[in-house]
């Protein structure tokens, strides 16, 4: 039966063929076609079984230099690994774009905001990732020395760049928190007009029972919550503050918070949650720092791990086309 063979499988075998690994010939310069490669008749005896040692070798032309288990284990591991990225980068990315079309952010009215989407960042992380291990997964599929050369250059920016981040962060810890605070001022903000914005907002003040920025009363920034305003939530905070949001344990009350800024730090404490998100936010990372440091430390070392695969590969691609063109050249 004659056996089907993929077109990425394949390799080209035209007299411009420029790849090393494949015997071709060439001319001399009368033009009449001459083999280059070595004589068979030439080579000592039990020479060109050197590489089988007991076993028939394969009908058809073979590489001149044998590739190891180890080689191919490199390479599919690599090409695996690169495939199931990307295809995770384009689930992430799809999540990404059908967040901002559900929502009509491309819209004219709403365009102006688009950059402080948090579906944005999908987007952009989905986009990123799945042209970075596209790139991986084709260059160690075909041999591709550009594009794994490509590939392990912007792992090595990427894993650079992390570890400058976290220097960076590590030692503007205070800026840091300024910029949280104003992030998240600004969510609240827009808390009734994106829904994103408002889930994210609600799921921290959820988890780690907060309410506000600082404080409670830092909901006053929302027109909606405002005490100038002329609706039902005037002086209130969302139901995501209070300490027992549900009525009768069973009911979903989201108007228990309706009136809170109005009340005395001692009369609220029964009603909602006094501190802050960011103390809280603050709180949650020194309880878990060891496990948030064993977190980096697993990726990092991954993506070091994929470098030196990526490097291992190369070498040994290189290499059995430089051994390729010594032994054409004989």
């Amino acid at each position: 039966m004659k056996r089907f063979s993929f077109p990425w499988f394949t390799r080209e075998t035209t007299e411009n063929e420029t790849s090393p690994l494949i015997p071709k010939t060439g001319t001399d310069g009368s033009g009449e076609l001459v083999q280059v490669g070595t004589d068979d008749s030439t080579e000592e005896p039990g020479q060109s079984n050197r590489h089988y040692q007991g076993n028939a070798p394969p009908s058809g032309p073979r590489l001149p230099g044998l590739y190891s288990f180890s080689d191919y284990l490199i390479k599919y591991i690599l090409f695996m690994s690169n495939l199931l990225f990307t295809v995770l980068g384009l689930v992430v990315l799809v999540l990404g774009l059908w967040g901002l079309i559900s929502k009509e952010s491309f819209a004219q009215e709403k365009v102006g905001g688009i950059g402080t989407d948090p579906m944005l960042v999908f987007l952009t992380v989905g986009f990123l990732l799945s042209m970075l291990c596209l790139a991986g997964c084709v260059g160690a599929l075909r041999e591709n020395c550009r594009l794994l050369q490509l590939f392990s250059g912007l792992v090595l920016v990427l894993v650079t760049a992390q570890v400058l981040v976290a220097i960076v962060a590590y030692s503007l810890q205070g800026e840091i928190q300024g910029y949280l605070r104003s992030g998240m001022l600004s969510a609240m903000v827009r808390y009734q007009d994106d829904l994103d914005l408002r889930f994210i907002t609600d799921e921290i003040q959820t988890g780690l029972q907060c309410c506000g920025a600082d404080n409670y009363r830092d909901w006053e920034v929302n027109m909606y919550y405002n005490c100038s305003a002329p609706g039902v939530l005037a002086c209130g905070v969302p139901a995501t503050c209070c300490v027992d949001p549900l009525e009768n344990g069973t009911v979903w009350n989201s108007q228990c918070g309706v009136g809170a800024q109005q009340l005395d730090e001692f009369s609220a404490q029964s009603v909602i949650f006094l501190g802050g998100c960011l103390g809280g936010i603050s709180r949650w990372i020194e309880q878990h720092t060891g496990v948030i440091g064993v977190v980096t430390v697993v990726i990092l070392g991954v993506q070091i791990l994929t470098l030196f695969i990526t490097t291992r590969l190369l070498d040994s691609i290189q290499w059995h086309k430089a051994t390729t063109v010594q032994r054409n050249a004989r």
